[in-house]
């Protein structure tokens, strides 16, 4: 972390302010929580929906990777880098509402697509909406919670991740023989609509209830010291000051960054394959694999909100005890995801696949809530939703546009069977986590000697 005399021109101190209060703070992250909630379903209930999009547009693994992942990543991480920077000096609230509303619009629109390339531009909105999200409610949260508090916040806001994914996999799951069926459902407005079609559309229309509730939500007086014009109003540092300062501290924030999208990889591949998954590999009916798919999204659901809470606590609780206690987090979170989501595909029945899956899902969790926070404890004030913005550009960059697209290209054209796909679960999840591991081993040193350093 760079010294004041480093960035220059000197940052004036701002006057502190309190933070909100106690129940004020937490009534914004249950809001938040919602929208994030609803943000993931809409993200990743296109997994499930699969089979009948593959079978009516007629395309292979690989085109509808695209949908999965890079169509929604092309916006989310390269929108999400100018988002990052007007976050630090407008109104975050107002961008999460934005963001909100056009990804809303966007997932209505998935359900009215008439064609791949209609699908693909949707699925591009989808992208768009959601990089409003976490590059303005990161550091807002920050802003709401003192940084010894902050840790339990994120994990709780982080519960979206898992909630919402296991909520998209449970109704996916108890709906599966009637999403794939091709008889037409009469919407008003809308008429005559495939099954599919028409999930999009009802997941669209909700969101309009999220708007509403972040009306609700105030924004946070700023806390630490930032840079300010004449008139006390926040100005951003030049890119080339935040870019110099990741220069210097590379081999830290690597230690963090790689990790972290190493289980956006994993997370994102394995879960929108996942339905996909118990299709294939056990010769279920659709019926039979339904269930599966909702136990699955159970199990995710609360293991991962084991894992969120659990993690939130325990960073806080190491981050006191040990320099690299963040890290140590990490690391555990890592340690647990990659072999799990390795072994799990391989079982010879759907059920020990699901069982094996549960450590792997607390990672998972562990490291969706202590991620933010490792970094926000190393990055200053003054560049915090830039480099908010960067992480979960590079983080959703390789975990939403290649993960997906890495197992099916595995399965279309190294093993040319569909048949395989747990094969290439297997090998993306166990070669991705080896890297993770040595990468955070390398980057600890680097790691606490920024945490020694000032602001």
């Amino acid at each position: 972390m760079s010294t004041a005399s480093t960035i220059e021109p000197q940052a004036a101190p701002a006057p502190k302010v309190p933070y909100p209060s106690t129940g004020y703070s937490w009534y914004v992250v249950a809001v938040l929580l919602s929208v994030y909630i609803l943000a993931y379903i809409d993200r990743q209930i296109l997994g499930v929906l699969v089979a009948p999009i593959k079978r009516d547009l007629d395309i292979n693994d690989t085109q509808m990777s695209l949908l999965l992942g890079f169509a929604f990543a092309m916006f989310y991480t390269i929108v999400g880098l100018p988002i990052g920077r007007l976050a630090d000096r407008t109104n975050r609230r107002n961008l999460v509402l934005a963001g909100t509303t056009i990804w809303s619009i966007s997932t209505a629109f998935c359900g009215i697509a008439k064609n791949y390339g209609q699908l693909f531009v949707a699925r591009m909105g989808v992208g768009l909406g959601e990089a409003c999200l976490n590059p303005a409610v990161v550091p807002m949260l920050s802003d709401y919670f003192p940084k010894e508090k902050l840790g339990r916040a994120m994990g709780v806001y982080m519960l979206g991740v898992s909630i919402g994914g296991g909520l998209a996999h449970i109704v996916g799951g108890e709906f599966l023989p009637v999403l794939t069926s091709q008889t037409p459902v009469d919407l008003p407005l809308f008429g005559a609509v495939l099954p599919w079609e028409a999930m999009l559309i009802a997941l669209g229309c909700t969101g309009g209830l999220m708007v509403a509730l972040l009306f609700t939500v105030r924004e946070p007086a700023r806390q630490g010291e930032t840079k300010r014009d004449a008139s006390g109003k926040v100005v951003n540092l030049p890119l080339k000051a935040v870019f110099s300062h990741l220069g210097r501290h590379w081999k830290a924030y690597c230690a963090i960054g790689w990790p972290l999208a190493a289980s956006a990889l994993m997370t994102f591949g394995v879960g929108y394959w996942v339905p996909s998954f118990f299709l294939r590999s056990y010769n279920l009916s659709e019926a039979a694999a339904g269930q599966y798919l909702g136990a699955f999204g159970l199990m995710s659901m609360i293991c991962g909100a084991i894992g969120v809470v659990g993690g939130g606590f325990l960073v806080d609780y190491l981050g006191k005890k040990y320099a690299d206690g963040h890290l140590r987090t990490l690391l555990l979170g890592i340690c647990l995801l990659a072999p799990g989501y390795g072994i799990f595909a391989l079982m010879p029945n759907p059920t020990l696949a699901i069982i094996v899956m549960i450590p792997a899902v607390i990672g998972g969790g562990i490291l969706q809530a202590t991620g933010v926070t490792t970094l926000m404890a190393v990055v200053p004030p003054q560049m915090k939703s830039q480099i908010a913005a960067l992480y979960f550009f590079i983080v959703n960059l390789i975990g939403a546009a290649v993960g997906p697209t890495a197992i099916a290209v595995l399965t279309d054209s190294v093993f040319a069977d569909e048949s395989m796909l747990r094969f290439s679960i297997a090998i993306v999840a166990l070669g991705t986590g080896a890297t993770a591991v040595a990468v955070l081993l390398a980057g600890r040193a680097s790691y606490r000697r920024m945490l020694t350093e000032e602001f």
